[in-house]
């Protein structure tokens, strides 16, 4: 089981930093939220614009709050 949750840790880790990435990019934020859904789409992951919209200010809050 922790064999589990090294790989799940490690995946997670892999999509946030991959969000912030393309969040912190030097595109408009709407054109980047458009790509993360299209991307989560293709891994056939279905998530309402609201729900990305929550989850974004949440990576933002926690990245803020560790500088």
């Amino acid at each position: 089981m922790k064999n589990l949750d090294v790989i799940l840790a490690v995946l997670g880790g892999a999509v946030a930093g991959a969000a912030l990435g393309l969040l912190f990019a030097p595109k408009k934020g709407e054109d980047t939220r458009e790509e993360i859904v299209n991307f989560l789409k293709e891994k056939g992951i279905r998530l309402k614009r609201n729900k990305l919209n929550k989850i974004v200010d949440q990576i933002v809050d926690e990245v803020e709050a560790q500088s």
